[in-house]
């Protein structure tokens, strides 16, 4: 893929697919030293909308996803993966996030993403995670 080029290989595809349901078992199992197979180093994970603050760097995020509050989700799960390459050659990614929390209840997110080849794979460099309005 050239910067300009909005199509992406099916390998590529499945190599974002597979990044993006790596963060739930990473993330699930506390392997948080793990976090470099999933973000870039100077990547911003925004979790603003949740009230929880906009990050940058991987020390910060391994900092972040080590907290273990009553509220955090016991399991981590991403469907309905969409990637698109902008005009600009720019991969973004939408999906959703289902959150099971340990006495069973759930909730959704929506996680719009931007992810970049490097030397070492497919990486996340910017995370916003969005809180799904419950159905009225």
């Amino acid at each position: 893929m050239t910067s300009n080029d909005t199509t992406l290989a099916a390998e590529d595809r499945l190599a974002i697919h597979e990044l993006l349901a790596l963060h739930g078992h990473i993330v699930d199992d506390g392997t948080i030293e793990d976090l470099d197979q999933l973000f870039t180093e100077d990547a911003v994970y925004d979790v603003s909308a949740l009230g929880f603050g906009a990050h940058r760097g991987l020390d910060r995020l391994r900092e972040l996803f080590q907290w273990k509050g009553e509220g955090n989700p016991v399991g981590h799960h991403v469907t309905n993966v969409m990637v698109r390459v902008d005009g600009g050659g720019v991969v973004r990614v939408r999906s959703k996030g289902i959150g099971v929390l340990a006495d069973g209840k759930s909730g959704t997110v929506i996680y719009e993403d931007v992810v970049q080849r490097t030397a070492r794979g497919w990486r996340i460099t910017e995370r916003k995670v969005r809180a799904k309005a419950s159905a009225p």
